[in-house]
């Protein structure tokens, strides 16, 4: 009997002698035996990453042979920390814009408000100025964040004198504790999903999954926004991402826990509950393998949800009574504001050009209206997750559904789309090249689709450089090197292994007709002023195209979403 030497990390090798004889008398069982002794590394290494020849891989790539990859993802986290100051160094929402200023100007106020007003005053106070019109955890957040500064400089939130305050250092103040609240909750939960994804369920690298979270950490809508304009939505979205691990790994208290504080940061977050409710409740209730009953799961997630209710209202209701309950929910669903307020890029706002719809109907007929365009939109993804509660699902079933929320539900805003793009920004975890540049095209019209408000804002430097930054990161500008190389000029150019555009030449002839359209009319917007007889036109076809684009994407990402379920190698049951 000839020896036989194994290697568990590599692959296994018989003796000299016997490879020897086998070269010679059986070359093709030669050949085969390293086929089959080489499977279980070829599976371990399946993941090739579509980013492999991108310029993020050629930053991050020293680290792949590193012992301690964690150096990578420090790295990336700085640099993504110093994308989001030097966007905080510029203008924001309602900048020398009395009376009313802006979004800045309300986060300040609710600070105020919260650190010097009754607990039971808080939804009643200021109504006609900035009053809270977000759930409690936003106003423990603004307690908190504004005891803090008074700590530091108590003139930033003084009661009826601060109002408009706008200094140096109040400003380097709100820009860091937007800072620390998306660096504590939402980059961690991105390190944490691509983790999952890497480890569970397409066997990537360290170093790729790193890759990976440096493409969604470094997309612009979410930087523009909170760091730009200034709000706090990575605190709402990190609470859902952490929810959305958590349901990854199972832990089904955890994850309706901290989804129920995602909702109490911003009631938006209820785009995703859908998904989440169904899916919990069919995980609780029954097991994907055994199929067997599992009320005490049922029944220990809806108690976490009530419990966490009940603790973040009872500080109202003890200081303000159950009225002070019925007064919150009055300031988060203003309905009587009507069906949309700002030029929003979704159906009501896009076709209310050609139907007025505040002279045709109702406020109350709209709003029914609207719940029944939303719910035959969110339809199929929620069925979807229901009777196929896998968890590789659960991305496309997100992004699907908090779609059709920003497409056809009531009282949407410009800003809403970062809901939408979450869950959307996870799908870069694929391996498919036309979904990651189907993802791409979606990202770019996102930030578009925000052009009017960021120009508002006095954002168009900031606009087009975290664009451009993010497109060449990922190598959706090696085409201008190619096109550059197509001409004799002499430059260096190398295939990425993600192309720019999908493979399917309708969605080519869409995205190149979009990104064309696009371009002139930002072009002619930032150079021209509309006619006097119609002052929104610029504003209007941003959103026409806007909503196409949109509208197009969501209905191949819910096509997509269900093909997946047809290829039982790529999904995994639980």
């Amino acid at each position: 009997m000839f020896p036989l030497y194994l290697d568990l990390n590599t692959k296994f090798s018989f003796s000299p002698e016997l490879d020897t004889i086998l070269v010679q008398l059986w070359p093709s069982l030669f050949h085969l035996k390293y086929i089959v002794c080489n499977m279980r590394q070829l599976k371990k290494n399946k993941f090739v990453s579509l980013f492999r020849s991108s310029p993020l891989n050629d930053f991050l790539v020293p680290f792949r042979k590193a012992q301690n990859q964690w150096v990578a993802r420090y790295i990336i986290i700085v640099f993504a920390l110093i994308v989001r100051c030097a966007v905080g160094i510029g203008s924001y929402s309602g900048e020398n814009a009395p009376p009313m200023y802006g979004d800045f100007e309300a986060q300040r106020h609710w600070m105020e408000i919260t650190t010097h007003i009754p607990i039971g005053q808080w939804y009643y106070f200021d109504l006609q100025y900035w009053g809270l019109d977000y759930p409690p955890l936003t106003a423990f957040h603004s307690w908190l964040l504004g005891k803090i500064g008074n700590l530091i400089d108590s003139s930033w939130f003084a009661l009826n004198v601060s109002r408009g305050l706008e200094t140096p250092d109040l400003k380097s103040y709100m820009r860091i504790t937007a800072l620390f609240s998306e660096l504590f909750l939402y980059i961690p939960a991105v390190l944490l999903f691509t983790r999952w994804m890497g480890r569970d369920y397409n066997n990537a690298s360290t170093i790729d999954q790193t890759i990976i979270a440096a493409a969604i950490l470094y997309q612009p809508a979410l930087i523009i926004i909170d760091h730009g304009h200034f709000q706090y939505n990575s605190v709402m979205l990190g609470f859902s991402l952490l929810a959305l691990v958590n349901l990854l790994y199972d832990n089904l208290c955890v994850a309706a826990i901290l989804f129920t504080l995602a909702i109490s940061f911003k009631q938006m977050a209820l785009y995703y509950a859908p998904i989440f409710f169904f899916y919990l409740l069919r995980i609780s209730l029954r097991s994907p393998k055994t199929h067997s009953l599992r009320i005490l799961r049922l029944v220990s997630v809806a108690c976490s949800v009530i419990a966490t209710l009940a603790l973040e209202f009872l500080p109202l209701v003890l200081f303000g009574g159950f009225g002070q309950i019925k007064q919150c929910l009055v300031r988060l669903f203003p309905f009587e504001r009507g069906l949309f307020e700002d030029k929003v890029a979704n159906f009501w706002c896009a076709t209310n050009v050609l139907i007025k719809y505040k002279n045709i109907f109702t406020t109350s007929q709209l709003k029914l209206i609207s719940l029944a365009f939303t719910l035959i939109g969110i339809a199929p993804s929620c069925g979807l997750i229901f009777f196929k509660p896998r968890k590789e699902l659960l991305p496309w079933c997100l992004a699907s559904c908090s779609m059709a929320f920003y497409l056809f539900s009531f009282q949407v805003h410009e800003k809403s789309i970062l809901l939408p793009w979450m869950p959307i920004t996870l799908l870069l975890n694929e391996v498919d090249s036309d979904v990651i540049s189907m993802v791409c095209w979606f990202f770019n019209v996102a930030l578009f689709s925000m052009w009017p408000l960021l120009k508002r804002d006095n954002l168009v430097i900031q606009y087009a450089v975290l664009g451009i930054l993010s497109n060449w990161l990922m190598g959706n500008l090696s085409w201008i090197r190619k096109a550059l190389r197509a001409i004799k000029l002499p430059v260096h150019y190398r295939n990425l292994a993600t192309p720019v555009l999908p493979h399917n030449l309708f969605w080519r002839v869409i995205i190149v007709g979009s990104y064309i359209a696009g371009f002139l009319l930002q072009f002619v917007d930032f150079f021209t002023e509309p006619p006097k007889s119609l002052p929104h036109l610029w504003i209007i076809g941003n959103v026409e195209l806007s909503f196409c684009s949109f509208a197009l994407f969501w209905l191949w990402c819910t096509y997509r979403m269900f093909t997946l379920t047809t290829n039982d190698k790529k999904l995994k049951t639980q």
